[in-house]
């Protein structure tokens, strides 16, 4: 990587055989490395534009680095800092997160600890920053109006960004109320048909004797019912996209003629002589699996082949961390203005019921779920009280007689004094549980054990840190 390119590292440290023993670390790894002995030093260089990570230790010789934290997160100068504590301070490193620096370091460390710790930050600088270019292109309002900042969504933008230029077929599936829709209209507003029609059709709430209707359109007299000329939804989309929403519903009929409009792009109204040629781009979606419905004879096989060219799975909202928040401030700032309230927030425990419901319905429930509370209640913040009862417990209405089945067996009561475990051991046991059960999701984890994320986040590290020593 040329050196002009290569995330450029800080090291703030007074004890020059110390400083140079983590530079010879970092070396070989790709980062342009520097040193600062002094606090004073350090802030000239991070003023300059210098560093993208300071590794930064707290006691320097002139100024403390928890003033520099400080003044890197007063002044939202552009870096990422990690602190770098000794043995048994660590609550002097629990205050330097809360200061902003994103990560520490308790000496002594090993090189993998230092060289997994810098690339971890340098990531996920590199995630933050995309999303605020996002938020610059787009504006708050979301990707197209997608709404979400977490790493599965911002996947999702870059591989739309990706397709969008082309003509190619995008299958997106995933969850209902996952958003697939708003997906699809994503792909056609960043494309060159953005000027076009998008045209949408449910291929699962037309009977099916008018869907061939609907996507084809008809001639005057073709069936019992059709008094005059209708163009279908293939015609309209001309020069544009067309999307076939919920498309393993389509029947097998169907399908075959389906599968000749997209080989030839020629399509003919029922009742109609002759075909006409259309220019469109296909986007379809289902919540299904496509290949479970081709396997069992649901879903033509080549039909498949010609649609599936670039497959799009769409996140459930339990897997996209505090998008749930992000999404809910929106839906209730809208919720509130069509019903006339005042509501414009939530309150701090009313969002970790939030963060801690599994939304079996994602998006499209927690939607109604809002309406719910905007129509029933008065106020200007959401209580938690508000919420519908099975969101008190995480989505499940759980008793002190019936623990999470998970966490259950790690928090039964010792028999005897042989039974007793280090309290340690125990919570350990009990968060990695947690967050196993929360399919990896710390926040809501937090949440479910009434801690906060940071919390665990903290755990975690000096976890981590007494497994690399």
């Amino acid at each position: 990587m040329p050196l002009k390119s290569a995330p450029k590292v800080l090291i703030v440290e007074d004890t020059p055989s110390m400083a140079e023993m983590y530079a010879a670390f970092l070396d070989g790894c790709g980062y342009a490395v520097s040193i600062a002995e002094t606090g004073q030093a350090a802030l000239a260089a991070i003023r300059s534009g210098l560093p993208d990570v300071v590794l930064l230790d707290i006691n320097l010789p002139d100024i403390s680095g928890l003033e520099i934290l400080k003044t890197v997160k007063g002044e939202e100068l552009p870096c990422v800092c990690v602190v770098i504590t000794a043995h048994g301070s660590i609550n002097v490193a629990v205050e330097a997160m809360q200061n902003g620096a994103r990560d520490f370091l308790v000496k002594p460390f090993t090189k993998d600890r230092l060289v997994v710790t810098v690339r971890n930050v340098v990531h996920h600088a590199s995630l933050e920053r995309i999303v605020e270019n996002l938020k610059e292109d787009y504006g708050h309002g979301g990707y197209h109006g997608i709404i979400g900042s977490s790493l599965p969504m911002q996947a999702i933008y870059r591989t739309i960004e990706s397709v969008a230029p082309s003509r190619a077929t995008v299958f997106i599936t995933g969850e209902s109320g996952t958003g697939k829709e708003l997906c699809a209209e994503a792909i056609h507003r960043a494309s060159p048909r953005r000027g076009g029609p998008f045209i949408a059709i449910n291929c699962g709430a037309i009977p099916r004797d008018l869907m061939e209707s609907e996507i084809f359109g008809h001639t005057k007299g073709a069936f019992t019912g059709a008094a005059t000329d209708r163009e279908g939804a293939a015609r309209l989309a001309d020069g544009g996209t067309l999307f076939l929403d919920e498309i393993c519903e389509m029947d097998l009929d169907l399908q075959t003629k389906l599968l000749r409009f997209v080989q030839s792009g020629m399509a003919q109204k029922v009742g109609g002589d002759r075909p006409v040629k259309v220019d469109v781009r296909f986007i379809c979606a289902t919540n299904r699996d496509p290949w479970e419905e081709v396997e069992a004879g649901r879903f033509r096989e080549d039909l498949y082949y010609r649609l599936h060219v670039i497959p799009l799975q769409l996140p459930p909202l339990r897997s996209r961390d505090a998008d749930v928040v992000e999404i809910a401030r929106a839906l209730l700032s809208r919720l509130s203005q069509e019903e006339g309230k005042a509501f414009s927030g939530f309150s701090p425990e009313a969002e970790a019921r939030l963060l801690a419901f599994s939304w079996p319905g994602n998006v499209r429930q927690l939607q109604n779920v809002l309406r719910n509370v905007v129509v029933l209640h008065d106020g200007t913040q959401v209580e938690a009280a508000m919420l519908p009862e099975t969101m008190m417990k995480g989505g499940v209405p759980l008793s002190p007689a019936s623990p999470h089945p998970v966490l259950s067996s790690l928090v039964e009561a010792p028999q005897d004094e042989n039974d007793i475990r280090p309290l340690a051991e125990v919570e350990r046991e009990v968060i990695e549980a947690a967050i196993a059960a929360c399919g990896g999701n710390v926040p809501r984890a937090a949440a479910r054990l009434e801690i906060s994320a940071s919390t665990i986040y903290r755990k975690k590290m000096v976890w981590d840190d007494a497994k690399a020593s």
